[in-house]
């Protein structure tokens, strides 16, 4: 069934005052970014469109299934959802508990907006200085990445990190503490490339599309 099409208003109140005059309005988000938290680990995907009753996202790859299911968004707020369909990398999603659409829209969440970041624990090699340690990655953004490390790495430090897992890429150390340090990326991630990945690692056969399995090689 289509579905009816109104413009996103720009704020809370005139969101709200929108849902009272129509039944269930649909308010169409045109890419944003958001998590799909899976049994099977933790993917990035698009809100395409959101209602009071569910919300269709669109992934880089195929979207995982199973249950439960989490809608992250990039203010940290989680719902719980339960696929209704699927065709091709779209699906359609039912919410499983009552969503306060204008606060969602609005993007109004209990943290600032902020870049995605998916938990994957995976080990990684450093190289600094004509040096080799092990350390692992915990989480990782477009930008940068929390790593786990024994050694105590400068504040600035220039490393380059790689493993079976993860392209080479070039960070600096921004911050350390308790065993843990933040790197940032000197080139980051497109969000088709971390969405690619994080599928490659986390359940590869996500990634059944010729177009797809291409840009995990590269």
């Amino acid at each position: 069934m289509e579905h009816q099409r109104i413009d996103v208003p720009q704020s809370a109140a005139s969101i709200a005052d929108a849902c009272e005059e129509r039944s269930a309005p649909r308010f169409t988000l045109l890419i944003r970014s958001a998590k799909l938290v899976a049994p099977t680990g933790e993917f990035i995907c698009v809100i395409r469109d959101v209602s009071e009753s569910g919300v269709s996202l669109r992934g880089f790859h195929a979207l995982p299934v199973g249950e439960p299911l989490f809608l992250e968004l990039q203010t940290g707020e989680r719902h719980e959802i339960a696929a209704i369909w699927g065709r091709g990398y779209e699906a359609g999603f039912r919410f499983v508990n009552s969503v306060d659409v204008a606060r969602l829209v609005a993007e109004v969440g209990c943290f600032p907006k902020r870049q995605l970041r998916l938990g994957m624990a995976f080990p990684i090699e450093l190289m600094f200085l004509g040096r080799r340690i092990a350390a692992e990655i915990l989480n990782v953004s477009q930008q940068g990445a929390r790593i786990a490390c024994a050694e105590i790495l400068a504040i600035d430090q220039p490393v380059r990190m790689a493993s079976a897992n993860f392209p080479e890429v070039r960070a600096r150390v921004r911050w350390r503490r308790n065993g843990e340090c933040g790197v940032v990326f000197d080139d980051t991630f497109t969000l088709a490339q971390l969405a690619i990945f994080a599928a490659q690692l986390q359940q590869p056969d996500l990634l059944t599309d010729p177009e797809c399995a291409s840009a995990a090689r590269r």
